[in-house]
C-alpha cells in the first residue's frame, strides 16, 4: 500500500459515537440492520462488545457489511511455534508476587525478524481472561511488518502506546496510522494487522479484560479539559476483495495463540456503522489541569482514559499521562510527592525525561512500583528541585511524554521480566542517596528559661 495513501487518510471523530461509514455508496442498508439480501450482496455481521441486554448507555455493538462473512474459515488449531511470553492467566504458576520497586532499560530490537505477534511479551498483570476481571501489560519489539496474517485478540482490549516507530495498522473498520505521541485502542474481537514504515517499533501495550475504556467524568472541573471526546478518530470504511489463499488468522486465546487459514483477507467489510470501533488519540491534544497556588495534584488529574469497576472512583485500569506543561506552585515540592499507594503503577517513557528521574528512566523504558510500595523523585530530582529555593520562577516542562497505567488490582510479574537483562537491579540505588535534611531548635521554656541549642541531624 502506497505510502501516500496512509498519509491521507481520513477518520470519523468522537469518542463512544454511533457512527457510520461506507467504502461505496449505497452500501449500508436503510432502514435496518440485517435485510434478507444486503445491498452489494454483501453479508451482515454483528460484533458485540457487550452483553446484548447491556444498559443502552453501555451497550457496545457495531454491524458490519463485507464481502464474505468471517466464519468463513478452517478449525483454528494451537499455533506452530507457540508465543510462551503471553500470558492472560495470573496466578503462581506463571508469574510472582513481589513489592520491590522495579525498573527496566530499553529492549533492543530483536536481531532476527519478529512482527507484531511474536515481538509481544507480557511484563505484569492481575486476574484472569476467562473469568473476565483482570488486564495485563505487555510490550513489544517488532522489525517487520505481519505479511499474509491478522491478529485477533479474544481475551480483551489492547490500548497500544508507540515509542518508536510508526504503526500502520488495518482493522476491519478501515486503516489507522499511529505515531509516537498517539496512542490506539483496539478492542476484543477485531482483526487487524500491523506494518512497520519506518522499520524497527517499540511500545507498550495495556490489555483490560470484561470492560472497555471510556472517558473519565470530570467532576468539579466542568464540561471541558482532559481529552477532549471530539479529538478521538475512528477509521472510514475500506476493504480489500482480492483472494488471498493460506492467509492466517492468529486468535489469542486464554492467553495462547491459535491459527485458522481461510482464502481472503479479513479487511473485506464494504461499510459499517455503530459504536464498537477502534480509535486513536493524539496525546498532545490533551488539555492538562494543575495546582496554580500550591502543592502537587494527585496524578488522576492526567487520566485519558479509565476503565471502571463497580466501586465508585476505582479503575480497573486508568491511562494517565504526563505532557508538556506549567509549574507554577508557590512554596510547593513541585515533582511527584513522595507516597504509597493502594493501587499499583506501571510507568513508561514515550520520549523526553521525566520530572522525577533525572538518571536511569529512558525513553521505551519502564517502571513498575506496586501497591503500598514507597517511591517518589530520585535524590537527584530532589536536591535540584530543593536548591531553587522558596521563590522560584514558573517552570515549564517541555519536550516529554510520560503515561502510567494504574490499577487497583496488584500485579503479578512474569518471569522473563524478573530475569530480564534490561531489568535495573541497581534501581533501588537512586534513592539510597537520600540524606536526612532535619533539624530543630529547642523552644525556650514560658519562663525564660531554655538552652536554645540547634540540634541537627544529618547523615
Amino acid at each position: 500500500m502506497a505510502t501516500e495513501n496512509w498519509s491521507e487518510l481520513k477518520y470519523e471523530s468522537g469518542f463512544g459515537n454511533h457512527l457510520s461509514s461506507e467504502a461505496l455508496p449505497g452500501a449500508l442498508p436503510k432502514d435496518q440492520n440485517s435485510p434478507l439480501i444486503c445491498p452489494l450482496g454483501l453479508y451482515a455481521e454483528q460484533v458485540s462488545g457487550t452483553s446484548f441486554t447491556a444498559p443502552r448507555k453501555l451497550n457496545q455493538r457495531s454491524w458490519l457489511y463485507r464481502i464474505k462473512p468471517s466464519v468463513t474459515h478452517e478449525p483454528f488449531i494451537p499455533r506452530v511455534p507457540s508465543q510462551k511470553h503471553l500470558v492472560s492467566e495470573f496466578n503462581q504458576a506463571t508469574s510472582s508476587a513481589t513489592p520491590t520497586q522495579l525498573r527496566w532499560k530499553p529492549a533492543d530490537v530483536p536481531v532476527s525478524p519478529t512482527d507484531f505477534i511474536d515481538g509481544l511479551y507480557t511484563v505484569c498483570g492481575a486476574g484472569s481472561s476467562f473469568l473476565r476481571h483482570g488486564y495485563a501489560i505487555h510490550m513489544y519489539t517488532a522489525t517487520k511488518s505481519m505479511e499474509g496474517c491478522a491478529f485477533c485478540n479474544a481475551d480483551g482490549d489492547f490500548l497500544i502506546v508507540p515509542q518508536q516507530g510508526r504503526l500502520w495498522i488495518t482493522t476491519e473498520c478501515g486503516r489507522l496510522q499511529v505515531s509516537p505521541g498517539e496512542i490506539v485502542v483496539l478492542p476484543q474481537g477485531f482483526r487487524f494487522s500491523v506494518n512497520l514504515p519506518d522499520g524497527p517499533s517499540r511500545g507498550y501495550v495495556a490489555e483490560i479484560f470484561g470492560t472497555h475504556f471510556q472517558l473519565p467524568d470530570l467532576g468539579p472541573i466542568g464540561a471541558n479539559g482532559l481529552a477532549s471526546a471530539r479529538d478521538f478518530l475512528t477509521p472510514t470504511a475500506w476493504f480489500e476483495r482480492d483472494s488471498y489463499p493460506g492467509y492466517t488468522i492468529v486468535q489469542k486465546f486464554g492467553g495462547e495463540l491459535f491459527t485458522a487459514r481461510q482464502d481472503f483477507s479479513p479487511f473485506n467489510v464494504v461499510a459499517w456503522h455503530g459504536n464498537y470501533v477502534p480509535y486513536k488519540y493524539d496525546l498532545h491534544k490533551f488539555c492538562p489541569f494543575n495546582t496554580v497556588l500550591f502543592d502537587h495534584g494527585d496524578p488522576s488529574i492526567n487520566t485519558v482514559l479509565t476503565a471502571p469497576t463497580d466501586k465508585p472512583g476505582v479503575a480497573l485500569l486508568d491511562f494517565v499521562i504526563f505532557p508538556p506543561r506549567w509549574l507554577v506552585a508557590e512554596h510547593t515540592f513541585r515533582p511527584p510527592y513522595y507516597h504509597r499507594n493502594c493501587m499499583s503503577e506501571f510507568m513508561g517513557l514515550i520520549y523526553g525525561a521525566y520530572e522525577a528521574k533525572a538518571d536511569g528512566f529512558h525513553p521505551g523504558g519502564a517502571s513498575l512500583h506496586s501497591c503500598m510500595t514507597p517511591h517518589g523523585p530520585d535524590t537527584k530530582s530532589y536536591e535540584a528541585t530543593i536548591a531553587r529555593g522558596e521563590n522560584a520562577e514558573p517552570q515549564r516542562i517541555d519536550g516529554t511524554m510520560a503515561f502510567m497505567f494504574e490499577s487497583y488490582l496488584i500485579p503479578r510479574v512474569c518471569p522473563w521480566a524478573l530475569e530480564s537483562p534490561h531489568r535495573d537491579t541497581d534501581y533501588y540505588q537512586c534513592w539510597i542517596g537520600l540524606r536526612s535534611h532535619f533539624s530543630c531548635k529547642e523552644r525556650e521554656s514560658e519562663d525564660g528559661v531554655g538552652s536554645g541549642e540547634v540540634v541537627t541531624v544529618s547523615e
